[in-house]
């Protein structure tokens, strides 16, 4: 079974590498991680006149329709440059949720503002550290009304609306739409360690709210749609991996240490070995993923599992080692390379923890097996 990429897929990354090259470079991530603004909005613009952000979105609803292979294909340059706009909490999630459960007329009211990036979409779920978890669940919705606390909501203090994840009149879980802009909603800024990326605390207190869809989707809806983000969040973490190797290797050919390239030192060598093969293993998952996230197969809990770990693993030590690689100068505000480790740490964490993410892998496997 080939799960390469068509041709016209990889032309389109090819495209979005040397657009994002030229408009995300790290003095442009150094922009927003030093200044005042949330996000590019510039870059927001203009990736939505490409039409990225509608590119798994049908084109009766306004998108691109190139499938999530194709955004699978955009996804990992949008992790390689960095880009400081919130395409996961917009596009793997809020679209997404629209796109599963939506009601026919939902999709037409908001899938086309989303295609064109005129509305930004969040997703609220953590309500406390730890995983997900239907029990962690304490925010409800009664007579149409929200109340609850969400935590470290990505892009929650850009977004024009979010997706929450509540309990129902009947104490399901379940994914209503929010207007941030309403009465009943605060916001406020929360700090992490990548202040690239906008992350904010929402306090609802009987914000009007709408069911996503005509019933309750409960939690087996919900992880099926953190399964799906998963696997694009993985291909995120695959540039943002390679971009880190390209760097260490690039630097290890150009700094001379006792007359030669330190890139020609055994444990150089070995360094940048190893990040190649662990990049490879998970380039090899994320495909998996992206074919079972675009035919919907049954198989896809136990992919976005496989991806995500090996991918959070990759990113991890591509990060770490690239500092490494370049010695003092690598832990200093001037290098690029704490601009990788940030986002590394930060992804990590994002849909849940690795440890989570192995446990969801073992449930797939224990399954399999009874079978």
């Amino acid at each position: 079974m080939n799960f390469d990429f068509s041709e016209d897929l990889m032309q389109l990354r090819d495209q979005a590498h040397k657009f994002l090259r030229e408009q995300s470079s790290p003095k442009a991530v150094r922009c927003i991680l030093e200044g005042a603004a949330p996000y590019d909005e510039s870059l927001w613009r203009q990736i939505g006149q490409m039409g990225w952000l509608g590119a798994a979105i049908p084109e009766e609803f306004g998108g691109a329709g190139l499938g999530h292979e194709g955004l699978c294909v955009l996804a990992e340059e949008v992790g390689r440059a960095l880009a400081p706009v919130p395409f996961s909490s917009s596009v793997y999630l809020a679209t997404e949720a629209i796109m599963a459960f939506g009601t026919e007329e939902q999709k037409r009211t908001y899938l086309p503002q989303l295609a064109e990036g005129k509305v930004i979409g969040a997703f609220a779920l953590a309500e406390q550290p730890g995983n997900p978890s239907a029990e962690s669940i304490n925010a409800s919705v009664s007579k149409g009304r929200l109340s609850g606390v969400k935590l470290l909501v990505a892009d929650g203090g850009i977004a024009d609306f979010t997706v929450v994840v509540a309990r129902d009149d009947a104490a399901a879980p379940a994914l209503f739409l929010v207007n941030l802009h309403e009465a009943g909603v605060v916001r406020s800024t929360m700090r992490t360690l990548d202040p690239s990326r906008n992350h904010a605390q929402l306090v609802f207190d009987q914000a009007p709210a709408v069911l996503l869809g005509s019933y309750a989707c409960g939690w087996e809806g919900i992880k099926r749609l953190l399964d799906r983000a998963a696997i694009l969040v993985a291909f995120e973490q695959v540039g943002g991996a390679q971009a880190c190797l390209d760097m260490a290797k690039n630097y290890a050919m150009e700094r001379y240490a006792f007359g030669r390239p330190i890139g020609s030192f055994q444990a150089i060598k070995h360094k940048l070995a190893d990040i190649f093969v662990a990049i490879e293993l998970a380039r090899s998952n994320a495909y998996y993923g992206a074919w079972a996230l675009s035919s919907d197969a049954a198989e896809l809990p136990l992919a976005a599992a496989t991806a995500r770990i090996s991918a959070t693993d990759a990113y991890h030590l591509a990060a770490k080692e690239n500092i490494q690689i370049h010695g003092g100068m690598g832990c200093t505000w001037e290098f690029d390379c704490h601009l990788y480790y940030r986002r590394a740490k930060l992804l990590a964490l994002t849909l849940g923890s690795a440890p989570y993410w192995r446990g969801q892998l073992l449930a797939e496997l224990d399954m399999q097996h009874a079978a």
